[in-house]
């Protein structure tokens, strides 16, 4: 029953009001990242709470299309070694992730306090 409302970009006919499909599929990829790594960490027991991610999407111009993500994701909590190893590799290897991966640029960035 959600309703998700899109809006081309203003540089694409669109009036840039919503988020752009694109937009979304930026988005899907973090959530991806953030889900994967929150069952990771139920799994191993570990703090997780509070961990946010910050996106930013590329597009490409011909073809006109997402070339590139960075993705930078920040850790409220302390996470030992052993622990960062697993929540990085649980959020690198998410679904969605697994399908973009070839077709855009991923740069991925784990800053910890």
């Amino acid at each position: 029953g959600s309703v998700i409302l899109t809006d081309a970009p203003v540089d694409n006919k669109g009036k840039g009001e919503k988020f752009s499909p694109t937009d979304l599929v930026a988005s899907a990829l973090g959530s991806c990242m953030l889900t994967i790594m929150g069952i990771a960490a139920n799994v191993q027991n570990i703090d997780i709470s509070n961990t946010k991610v910050k996106i930013e999407k590329i597009m490409g111009k011909d073809p006109r299309k997402i070339s590139q993500i960075n993705i930078e994701v920040y850790f409220d909590n302390v996470i030992s070694d052993k622990h960062k190893i697993i929540l990085e590799r649980a959020a690198r290897y998410c679904p969605v992730g697994k399908t973009l991966r070839g077709n855009i640029e991923e740069n991925i960035k784990f800053i910890y306090p």
